[in-house]
């Protein structure tokens, strides 16, 4: 690294200057940071370093390029678990959108913590034990004709015995499914129900249909339906559906019509349960009018418009120097809110009888702590010019330590502890904080001491 960096630097640089290089050494840093998996609001400094400022500053731009996109898509997760609400299982399948391999591996990994369930991203599951879920795709199904290119296709029922021809058996329901919901037979492709039989063959305990290659209602609803109900005759249970086009909500408002109606009438009681999925370009619009509208959908995977976060491509985490040797500093601009808060801080959650947050408090490091029931004077970041008065019922410090003197000095969590913390988080946010749109404005604060510091170093300037 040494040599590459003389490779690249003017040829005048000191050699000194690749010699001090040399020996830097990480265990002068110390890192305090807001628990991975928490919700921070602007301005709160969630990461604190400390350390010689040569190594803190070398430090800048990896440590904004680990946490900046990773809170935007855990952020962005955390919207969409929101709106789908806690029952609807959401499945992230980004990998072909995303920005590149390490891009999709973030995303799988931060939209897990945001509150999705499970991923498609197989590397991700392997390298971070996240849930992995899939379907087959319409290649698959459009790669067969006929039934003649199922190979095999006999199946043993799952209690034992000879196999059966599935295809033959499956042809058999077709007639009886298409009788039932007076479909003729001929509309049902012929191609896709072979790809569901040699799927079913294959897979017969997680069976599942992809419906919407060609006409759901004339061929890949009855087509699956067949199969299902071959299966189920065998022994067997399949798992699911899912729809990739049209109008999702009533679609699935129709499907279970249909598979309620097979269940009823072949007397196979959880064959109207059968699970529905959906996919095709959701958006958070997509989950409002689902909502809206009313649907039948279990399970939706999200991928464009979660791994690239459209409504809002990049997060502007910054990483700013607030004291150097013992006196703090301020960067002044000419845009208020880009105006820096000097001086080693603590942060504290303050929260309301009912046990939601309902401010945080940035004070000086050498402050004593906030008590609960005690009154405190404070100044709320966009209404400096005056004093705020409150009184929280509990106090929450904010800031651990979690690496000193070369050490890792706190147990750090497991990806499923990351995932419950954020929805504990979440859940604790009062609804008025949590909603959507027009959420209410959660106010930051800062101490009266704070606000003085900021005010001599700001007329010092």
């Amino acid at each position: 690294d040494v040599a590459y960096l003389r490779s690249v630097l003017p040829s005048t640089t000191d050699d000194a200057f690749f010699d001090y290089l040399a020996t830097l050494d990480a265990s002068e840093v110390t890192v305090t940071a807001i628990p991975e998996g928490s919700v921070v609001f602007a301005r709160v400094p969630f990461l604190q370093v400390k350390g010689p400022l040569l190594v803190v500053q070398l430090l800048e731009t990896t440590l904004l390029c680990l946490v900046n996109y990773a809170s935007l898509v855990a952020t962005n997760a955390a919207r969409f678990r929101l709106l789908a609400g806690p029952d609807v299982k959401l499945m992230e399948m980004g990998l072909r959108r995303a920005q590149g391999p390490d891009g999709a591996l973030s995303a799988s990994k931060y939209s897990y913590i945001g509150g999705f369930d499970c991923t498609s991203n197989i590397l991700a599951g392997k390298l971070y034990g996240i849930p992995v879920r899939g379907t087959i795709a319409h290649s698959f199904v459009m790669s067969f004709r006929c039934l003649e290119e199922v190979e095999p296709r006999e199946l043993p029922p799952r209690a034992g015995g000879d196999p059966v021809d599935l295809a033959a058996l499956a042809v058999s329901w077709l007639q009886r499914v298409c009788d039932l919901l007076q479909t003729p037979p001929s509309k049902a492709n012929q191609g896709e129900l072979a790809a569901f039989v040699s799927y079913a063959v294959t897979f017969p305990c997680d069976f599942q249909g992809l419906l919407d290659t060609y006409c759901v209602r004339r061929s890949g609803l009855p087509n699956f339906c067949a199969v299902a109900l071959a299966l189920h005759q065998l022994g067997y249970q399949a798992i699911g559906v899912r729809l990739d086009s049209g109008d999702l909500a009533r679609q699935s408002k129709e499907i279970r019509g249909v598979l309620r109606s097979c269940g009823a009438h072949f007397q196979v009681p959880w064959f109207g349960t059968i699970p529905i999925a959906v996919s095709n370009d959701i958006s958070e619009q997509s989950l409002e009018e689902f909502r809206r509208e009313g649907s039948e959908i279990d399970m939706i995977g999200i991928g464009t418009n979660l791994v690239t976060c459209p409504l809002q491509p990049s997060l502007g985490c910054v990483y700013k120097l607030v004291e150097v040797n013992g006196s703090p500093c301020l960067k002044l601009t000419e845009d208020e809110e880009k105006m820096t808060i000097p001086g080693l801080k603590t942060i504290y959650r303050l929260y309301d009888a009912a046990g939601h947050p309902f401010m945080d408090l940035m004070a000086l490091e050498e402050e004593p702590s906030p008590s609960a029931g005690q009154e405190l004077g404070i100044r709320v970041l966009g209404q400096l010019g005056e004093t705020t008065k409150v009184i929280p019922s509990t106090v929450e410090p904010l800031h651990r330590t979690y690496f000193r003197d070369g050490q890792v000095c706190e147990p750090l969590p497991s990806l499923p502890e990351v995932r419950t913390h954020a929805q504990v988080s979440l859940n604790l946010l009062s609804p008025a904080h949590r909603r959507l749109h027009e959420p209410q404005p959660y106010p930051v604060a800062v101490t009266e001491r704070l606000h003085q510091l900021f005010l001599e170093l700001r007329q010092g300037s």
